[in-house]
């Protein structure tokens, strides 16, 4: 399995993408033709794992009186990649090695370029600004977004691939959005893109939803769904991909009253994170300073998680203003304003939008879960999952595949699949069995044994204490719904 690891990084990760293959969470998309990168395909466990990661969002976001669902398409009006900024702004600065073709991004230079290399080509360029206070990646990147710096700064670097010096094109922008065709002509007049983010579908149906639902400020509209980046480099597994799941809401406010749902959006949205088991240390705000902000944005934070290579964005949180609602009535010609019932007011709503990623949140959880630790002499690799997450909720393990084991144990998996995701294992020694469960992130094993035989009860093994009690067969499902709640 390929996977770009950013450099420093520890071992972590390596060993999370091995066991993601070996137990059937993630694999490399298309990897029987030598893979595709950036795009990945998630496998018996991992669809199970995702699956439940957007229920419980979706739980937590719609499952209230003032927030609705919807699905909107993937395919859009060109003009509201127009409206939205897409179309002019959705562009990174890029480069070419003229020597090796290779392609970078002008801001992973800092990430690519060794410390030697930097130092020695700072020196070079400016010896006042190398002889400044701050890190030495503080200062190239400050470099980087000078763009005459920049300019001159290229024409001395060594290419991270070939090590050739001075063959770098200038940077160019490059639109990081998927093209393709409406129709069965390749025509200009027929471009369109597949969406680079979820929120412009609800956008546009803002008033469509009002209307149907009935729903008065504040609310929100909620939806899950697949977006599309062509990123120009790719790294560290499921954090940068071009294919990827969003996870947005967009809620709807009275503008002036935009700073108060601002603020309480944010807790919640980290709280959903720690009420689901991540490491409440390993998360933290990341506010944009006012000179970074998105030109749509009034005030904006990422919920970052402290990944192995470093802390990273799975969440964004942000005051767009009336910006999208504004630029979408003054592209298509249709007004956008709401009309209060009670102050007799028409305005265009301010909007405070969440943005989870779905498969960043996925990797989160999935990094968060995974233990190492020594169990009588051997390593057990386990991974944590909370259990309203956990792929499979419960193995069920006939001690030995004889003595009338198996029809006992084939009898509860019977009684249970209705009700929860099963595993059934009769291959291998128990203690094999379990770490393999382990590793999956099962919180429950049952093992039918001879005492089963005699008493109609049987083993609970709890996967992080590893502590085994006796429980009624009669009692199972009431007693697993208890400890999975």
């Amino acid at each position: 399995m390929r996977c770009t690891i950013a450099k420093g990084q520890n071992e972590t990760v390596e060993k999370i993408v091995s066991l993601a293959k070996r137990r059937g969470f993630v694999f490399q998309s298309s990897e029987i033709y030598g893979g595709l990168n950036g795009c990945w395909d998630y496998g018996p466990l991992g669809v199970e794992l995702l699956k439940n990661i957007k229920e419980e969002w979706w739980k937590a976001m719609t499952y209230r009186e003032d927030v609705e669902g919807l699905d909107a398409s993937i395919l859009m009006h060109p003009r509201v990649w127009e409206a939205s900024g897409h179309v002019e702004n959705f562009t990174d600065p890029m480069i070419d090695c003229k020597q090796c073709k290779a392609r970078f991004r002008l801001d992973t230079l800092t990430e690519l370029i060794s410390e030697k290399n930097k130092e020695k080509s700072l020196r070079e360029l400016d010896p006042e600004i190398f002889a400044m206070e701050g890190s030495l990646d503080d200062k190239f990147t400050a470099v980087l977004e000078d763009q005459a710096k920049a300019v001159k700064l290229l024409e001395i670097l060594s290419c991270p691939q070939c090590g050739n010096k001075g063959t770098f094109t200038q940077p160019r922008k490059f639109n990081l959005m998927f093209k393709t065709f409406l129709g069965p002509v390749d025509d200009a007049s027929n471009i369109i893109y597949l969406r680079p983010e979820t929120a412009q579908g609800i956008y546009v149906n803002f008033l469509n939803v009002a209307n149907s639902s009935r729903q008065k400020l504040p609310f929100g509209i909620a939806q899950i769904g697949k977006a599309f980046r062509n990123e120009i480099n790719t790294k560290n597994f499921l954090f940068r991909t071009r294919e990827f799941e969003q996870m947005e809401m967009q809620y709807f406010v009275k503008p002036g009253s935009d700073k108060t749902h601002y603020d309480e959006w944010k807790e919640r949205r980290i709280e959903w994170f720690k009420t689901l088991g991540m490491t409440a240390t390993k998360l933290r705000f990341h506010d944009h300073p006012a000179d970074k902000l998105a030109h749509y944005a009034k005030e904006a934070t990422d919920i970052e998680y402290e990944f192995p290579f470093g802390w990273g964005e799975i969440e964004g949180i942000h005051n767009r203003t009336d910006f999208d609602l504004g630029r979408h009535q003054q592209f298509s010609g249709k007004s956008q304003q709401y009309f209060d019932d009670e102050t007799k007011e028409k305005y265009i709503p301010y909007i405070i939008e969440t943005s989870a990623g779905a498969s960043r949140s996925f990797m989160a959880f999935l990094v968060d879960a995974y233990y190492e630790e020594e169990v009588n002499g051997e390593l057990r690799s386990v991974l944590k999952f909370h259990p309203k997450l956990a792929p499979i909720k419960t193995a069920i393990l006939p001690l030995v595949n004889k003595d009338g084991m198996p029809e006992v144990a084939r009898k509860i998996e019977t009684d249970l699949r209705p009700f929860l995701r099963i595993f059934y294992d009769d291959k291998g020694a128990i203690g094999r069995r379990y770490r393999r469960m382990d590793e999956a992130g099962t919180p429950f094993c049952i093992t039918v044994d001879t005492q089963t035989l005699q008493d109609e009860t049987v083993t609970i093994r709890e996967r992080d204490s590893m502590q085994q009690v006796r429980v009624e067969i009669s009692g199972l499902l009431n007693y697993l719904l208890e400890k999975l709640r």
